[in-house]
């Protein structure tokens, strides 16, 4: 019997601002999903104007990327209007696809901008296969799963049907369920299903006697809060499972995180595009390198997991007590050019660095290297010890050629108590 072939997923960066959307892109992203300025779920992130879209869309084309418009709020009465115009100028844009989740902008979506392609969002919950069907049957073109979809699952979804999958692969995991949660409504009048989530589950907890008509009292020690209890969930990382996603006929990767950095973003692109492409070019011998495994750690904010994917999360997948000590990087700045012929690189500073510190370079394809700061001088070519300016331009000596575009991070100190 042939073997079916395996189909290369996509790699699905998020991109919440144009800079990151092209950071994205050039560390190996073969799609972005962005927000626009209504009817997405990340009103505090750096949302995209129209001119901004059509800046993004015209990079994605020249890098042959796509770019999706994720527009998966939960419409109130009111909500959809103007849905109409928004869509039909993100189809004329040049958008790939929008992410949506409520029916009524679905249809309005399908109707009045007809051509513009639909995403089912995982606010929407997608758990079997009859779902994705129904919704193939409607009309869309991909179903991006709900987080809490097992790996066995997930292969019987693609068994029994034909519709595109995406699946969530890294990043951040919420407490409830698939994202559709009331606690910041509750406990800071913030919509979580309108695009204002105040992450209440991330907040610090302690737990309280309640004796009716007495005073509470604290039951933890000394009444200080020690994170004995907490809803925050772990992050996810599948690093480590790529053959199975690929495998199971998963068609886009998705990370999260349209509000992380451009340190973040690059990072995990640049990880999974080599993990992948390793992959594809020969399943048979693939062998996954602890060194994408370390890479991720360098821009992790918590420890992490495989959320759904094996088990069901224990108080293992959940963040409370002690933490395990993570190796904590710290992005420092960015290379702007370089000359060949002196070896020095013009770096745009983003985090305080000194004469003395070891440094790290990375740029796409997975290349990096280290090295000491041995000198470096400012905009008007006096030498200086340290950058301790945000966004300054400095001049240094760089011991291999680098590239615009590629970053540099150092490993914070450690603090000693």
């Amino acid at each position: 019997m042939q073997k079916t072939a395996l189909k290369r997923p996509e790699v699905l960066a998020p991109a919440g601002t144009l800079e990151k959307l092209k950071t994205a892109i050039h560390y190996g992203a073969d799609a972005v999903y962005i927000g626009g300025d209504a009817y997405g779920l990340r009103s505090r992130a750096g949302n995209f104007s129209f001119e901004e879209m059509a800046e993004g869309v015209a990079f994605a084309n020249e890098h042959k990327a796509k770019v999706y418009v994720a527009a998966n709020m939960v419409t109130h009465e009111g909500n959809e209007k103007g849905a109409g115009d928004f869509f039909r100028t993100l189809r004329d844009i040049g958008i790939s696809a929008v992410i949506v989740s409520d029916p009524a902008l679905i249809e309005i979506c399908a109707t009045e901008a007809p051509g513009l392609p639909i995403h089912l969002s995982t606010q929407a919950s997608a758990t079997n296969y009859e779902t994705l069907e129904f919704w193939r049957e409607e009309g869309l073109e991909r179903v991006v799963l709900a987080r809490e979809v097992s790996m066995e699952e997930l292969a019987e979804i693609r068994k029994n049907t034909s519709i595109q999958i995406e699946a969530f692969i890294h990043g951040a995991m919420c407490i409830s369920y698939s994202g559709r949660c009331t606690l910041s409504n509750h406990m800071s009048m913030r919509d979580a299903n309108r695009g204002g989530c105040s992450q209440s589950c991330r907040w610090k907890y302690e737990l309280f006697d309640m004796p009716f008509a007495k005073e509470h009292r604290s039951l933890t020690e000394n009444g200080e809060v020690t994170e004995e209890f907490s809803m925050s969930a772990v992050d996810m990382s599948m690093i480590e499972h790529i053959p199975d996603l690929v495998q199971n006929g998963v068609d886009s990767l998705k990370i999260e995180g349209r509000m992380k950095s451009i340190h973040y973003v690059s990072t995990v692109a640049n990880v999974y595009k080599t993990a992948i492409d390793s992959y594809m070019a020969d399943p048979e011998n693939y062998v996954l390198k602890q060194e994408w495994v370390d890479e991720l750690w360098k821009v992790a904010q918590r420890e992490l997991s495989t959320g759904f994917y094996y088990h069901t999360p224990t108080e293992n997948e959940q963040l409370f007590g002690p933490r395990r000590k993570i190796p904590v990087y710290q992005f420092i700045g960015e290379v702007l050019s370089y000359d060949e012929s002196s070896g020095i690189a013009t770096i745009r500073q983003r985090n305080h660095f000194s004469v003395g510190d070891e440094i790290e370079f990375y740029g796409p394809n997975f290349e990096h290297f280290h090295q000491n700061v041995m000198e470096m001088k400012n905009e008007d070519d006096e030498s200086i010890d340290r950058a301790p300016n945000p966004m300054m331009i400095v001049t240094m000596p760089v011991a291999q050629v680098v590239k615009p575009g590629d970053m540099i991070r150092r490993k914070k100190p450690e603090v000693t108590k």
